[in-house]
């Protein structure tokens, strides 16, 4: 596969399609100001406060609103239920700490893809990819976008069930309104105002530095809503309600099974520790600051949800947490009397500002999945102003409400929790053989071998455990991701001259209609970085 500047000379469609001439369009591209002094480039404009607002607020999205519910469903009692949340908080640091390691280490964006990349070559690294494509990244954002849906609508119903399509339009609209309009102001300047018709569409199209503020502010005001919860439950616990935690183990279900489908919902909630792994090119001296923002971020979500579950078991009975699918409006409803509205807004803002988070990662997998050669052109551009991937944050919305058709949520978390824990496994398990393979490869941060080994055998137990207890939604997960096999043979290992030519035609096609609408153009790496890329399909 050849690189990418020397296709460009070849290849009409990487650059501005022109009314006039090729080279005459070419030739004012490179007449633009920005484009005089600024190499054509995602920035680092991501400081360490910026990191750890991505974290927490990617990590407190909607799982603590919807998973305690998930998670007490196969426990059920409310002393392994905490149980469940101390080990997910736990095996997730560890988690992290591998990916600081790993992050700090290989300073490419993707996380895993690029992990898995560099340790296994670009087949596997491609499976990971179409399975984050079609399960993981949309997945998860669907599952935020309808737990926004439900805790907007619920006030409106609190004697029935809201209406299944209101809930499933109003993600809808959550998704299009964080992105759909991104094409509003590379089509014309007079359309600039259609922006202000949605925050965060402005945000992810606008700059990312005003994206990385937005995120703060949403991450103070779901951090507050929590605390907020969990004041509320430690004073009913010290006015003595403390029924539900007699005989807290009484019923537990100690099966194996589901044990580890308890802890795929718990560890729902507590993914998104991996987010800045997915931007490491962006971040503002990675060696540094990404490991700090992890080792910051992780402890204070880790207390932050046991203390909010405490607080709901301390006023909720297990049969009022399993009958609501809103807990914390539930809760609301029992403590905060003529404020319980307050909770339903501070949660749905708490999921967008998660949803945005998400949208923000997912965007840049897709992105850096192009650039590797593993998926179209297309999605590697970005604004030739603003320096925003626009096309592939438009891919990633589509995608997501593809997953809005889908009617059980839990199933969602299954389907993602399978495909998405086998491939961050591997990707520590690819830390390991990287150590064996390079030990004198420069490592800012080196951990005992202890984490990355603990951790790759907790994944192969929540890798295995469901072939056998959830054997369906696991062969699903399966059949999805090896799905990608015959895509990457036809679109990866052909040489370009051999794949079909339909295929080539339709993608040049939309290749040029999207560069006119959003004014985007291929980057480039840097000249340090290009010189040590290497094309792992070949």
């Amino acid at each position: 596969m050849e690189a990418r500047e020397l296709e460009s000379h070849h290849t009409p469609t990487y650059h501005l399609i022109p009314e006039a001439s090729r080279p005459r369009e070419e030739e004012d591209v490179s007449m633009l100001p920005q484009q005089s002094t600024e190499t054509m480039q995602l920035k680092k404009e991501i400081s360490l406060l910026n990191g750890v607002s991505l974290v927490v607020g990617n990590m407190i999205g909607s799982g603590i609103f919807v998973s305690p519910k998930g998670v007490l469903v196969y426990t059920a009692s409310y002393g392994l239920s905490l149980i469940i949340w101390a080990i997910g908080g736990l095996f997730s640091v560890v988690g992290a700490l591998c990916y600081a390691e790993l992050g700090t280490t290989i300073t490419k964006s993707g996380a895993s893809y690029a992990y898995i990349l560099e340790a296994f070559g670009g087949f596997i690294a491609f499976i990971r990819l179409w399975a984050s494509l079609l399960i993981v990244e949309p997945t998860s954002q669907a599952i935020i976008a309808i737990t926004f849906a439900n805790y907007i609508i619920q006030p409106s119903f609190p004697t029935c069930e809201p209406p299944y399509l209101a809930c499933r339009l109003l993600a809808a609209a959550c998704m299009c309104k964080t992105e759909d309009l991104s094409l509003g102001h590379s089509i014309s300047d007079s359309s600039e105002t259609l922006l202000q018709r949605g925050l965060l569409t402005f945000v992810n199209c606008a700059y990312v530095k005003w994206g990385t503020r937005v995120q703060d502010t949403f991450t103070y005001a779901k951090v507050l809503a929590l605390i907020a919860i969990i004041v509320m439950g430690l004073v009913k616990l010290c006015q003595g309600h403390s029924e539900h935690f007699q005989d807290a183990f009484k019923g537990s279900s100690w099966d194996l099974g589901d044990l580890s489908l308890a802890l795929y919902s718990a560890l729902f909630s507590y993914s998104g520790w991996d987010t800045l792994n997915f931007v490491t090119e962006e971040i503002k001296n990675p060696e540094r600051n990404l490991p700090l923002a992890i080792g910051i971020s992780m402890p204070i979500v880790t207390l932050i949800y046991i203390l909010t579950n405490v607080a709901y078991y301390t006023v909720l009975s297990i049969s009022d947490v399993l009958g609501s699918d809103a807990v914390a409006v539930t809760f609301a409803d029992q403590t905060f009397g003529m404020f319980s509205w307050t909770i339903p807004i501070a949660v749905a803002l708490s999921c967008f500002g998660g949803l945005n988070a998400s949208i923000f990662a997912s965007s840049r997998l897709f992105f850096v999945g192009s650039r590797e050669g593993h998926l179209p052109d297309l999605l590697s551009m970005i604004h030739v102003e603003r320096f925003t991937p626009i096309p592939a944050l438009l891919f990633n919305c589509t995608m997501t409400l593809i997953y809005l058709t889908v009617e059980d949520v839990f199933l969602l978390i299954n389907y993602f929790s399978f495909s998405y824990w086998f491939f961050v496994g591997l990707s520590v398990a690819g830390q390991l053989y990287l150590r064996w393979k390079e030990p004198e490869r420069p490592r800012p941060l080196k951990l005992s071998l202890f984490f990355p080994i603990v951790f790759c055998i907790c994944s192969l137990f929540l890798v295995v455990v469901p072939l056998f207890s959830d054997t369906i939604n696991s062969l699903i997960g399966i059949g999805i991701a090896l799905s990608g096999v015959p895509i990457y043979f036809l679109g990866v290992y052909l040489p370009d001259s051999r794949r079909p030519l339909f295929i080539r035609n339709v993608l040049a096609a939309i290749t040029e209609v999207t560069q006119k609408l959003c004014f985007c153009v291929l980057t480039e790496l840097d000249v340090a970085e290009e010189r040590q890329v290497e094309r792992k399909t070949e």
